[in-house]
């Protein structure tokens, strides 16, 4: 379960800023709340929703934590030794760019609260640190003050030293003890691993069929399609082989991709040889109630994307993990969008304590009965150009107020222009 998560000088984020889903105190809808005892008060959020004009810096969040979640588990495997650290510090202001990045997250596991963050420059990770509060009492696991100083916690079992040594300054400590089978920091960074992410706005249909080539659409999913009215009852997989020349002419290019991959020391290339493509049909009922199936082609974007949301969300509620969204609402009507949060926020379908965090520019949703304020926040740009994330909480509201009708009036900030819209292109 995810608490909370921060980042600071990333992209379009110049100081730290957060995003909580820790709930508040106030007296909003609770049937939906997580159960979780690590934190007080014993409940967290199911989902986050952001608002923000375009460019205000709303995917840049959801881009740091997928940054944050690549470190963990790649800068040891994938990093070059001398290769420094990837990243985008915030370029509007001259000491940004000497200034580290940084990063930190609140998770739970096991019914424990973990605290878990890093720093880095371009050149390597200069802090790190992981804590555990098993009942609410700090313990530290490790803490890094350098490239590669590092000190341990009693509570940090295993091979903690020898792992020490194999890390490289532009490695992360987590990231070589997940690498090198540490059992217990593996198992935390199954946390991350467990992170989905979504930025797909349009999705063309054969885009569709090669995300189904191997699993199954969910029969979950075509209810889903049924009961919002799409007309989707059933669907069907049609297999076709490919010709023998399209076959030889993959093997030729994998040979030739191996051969360079070799040469430039780069490993794991893939080496499968598709046979034959998949197609998706979608049934629908004509007027003698029996099933016609439709290609992809011949279904809105709206459905295609659906399918693929709805599958990566059955699987994160079966897990209990967290599914974030960018852009939740491209392509899809206000009502769909409020059913994917009804699923996260009724603990008849979501038992395990799944999460979303989604961008949108869906003012109605504000409306929802889904969402209580604390899970409605704003990404504005202050006077330098920088991220500023902040709650709805945060403003002084009540439980009646219409925050729709308040947003689009510019009550809290985050909207593109709060004037006249005829005034805006008056010529001076």
């Amino acid at each position: 379960m995810l608490l909370r998560f921060s980042a600071e000088n990333d992209r379009s984020i110049f100081g730290k800023q957060e995003l909580s889903l820790v709930r508040t105190a106030l007296k909003d809808r609770e049937d939906g709340l997580i159960d979780c005892n690590a934190v007080s008060g014993g409940k967290i959020l199911p989902a986050a929703v952001i608002y923000g004009a375009n460019a205000s810096g709303k995917s840049n969040v959801i881009s740091a934590l997928t940054s944050m979640r690549q470190a963990v588990l790649y800068s040891h495997s994938r990093g070059e030794p001398k290769g420094g650290v990837p990243r985008t510090p915030f370029a509007l202001d001259a000491k940004a760019l000497s200034a580290p990045t940084t990063y930190m997250i609140d998770f739970v596991d096991d019914n424990v609260r973990y605290h878990y963050g890093f720093e880095f420059t371009d050149d390597e990770f200069s802090a790190e640190w992981l804590y555990s509060f098993p009942e609410g009492k700090k313990r530290k696991l490790f803490e890094r003050t350098a490239a590669r100083e590092i000190s341990f916690g009693d509570s940090l079992k295993g091979r903690k030293k020898v792992i020490a040594d194999l890390m490289r300054p532009n490695s992360l400590y987590l990231s070589t003890a997940a690498q090198n089978d540490h059992e217990q920091l593996s198992k935390l960074s199954s946390f991350f691993d467990s992170l989905r992410f979504n930025d797909s706005i349009s999705v063309a249909s054969g885009i569709v069929s090669m995300r189904f080539s191997k699993d199954d659409v969910d029969d979950r999913t075509i209810d889903f399609l049924n009961k919002i009215g799409t007309g989707v009852i059933d669907y069907r997989r049609t297999r076709k082989d490919h010709p023998k020349e399209f076959i030889d002419l993959q093997r030729y290019l994998i040979t030739a991709f191996e051969k360079a991959s070799e040469d430039i020391g780069v490993k794991g290339f893939p080496t499968d040889i598709e046979e034959e493509s998949v197609s998706i049909e979608l049934a629908h009922q004509d007027s003698s109630g029996e099933k016609v199936y439709f290609d992809l082609e011949r279904e809105s974007a709206g459905t295609r994307r659906l399918l693929i949301l709805l599958a990566s969300i059955f699987r994160v509620l079966e897990r209990g993990s967290v599914f974030v969204i960018d852009e939740l609402d491209a392509s899809l009507h206000t009502q769909a969008c409020e059913a994917i949060l009804a699923l996260f926020s009724n603990k008849a379908t979501n038992p395990n304590g799944a999460q979303l965090i989604a961008t949108t520019h869906d003012t109605n949703l504000m409306l929802s009965d889904m969402l209580r304020r604390d899970q409605i926040w704003f990404t504005e740009k202050d006077d330098l150009g920088a991220t500023e994330l902040y709650p709805l909480s945060d403003i002084k509201t009540r439980q009646s107020d219409n925050i729709e009708r308040g947003y689009l009036q510019g009550r809290y900030g985050a909207i593109p222009y709060s004037g006249s819209i005829e005034e805006l292109f008056l010529v001076a």
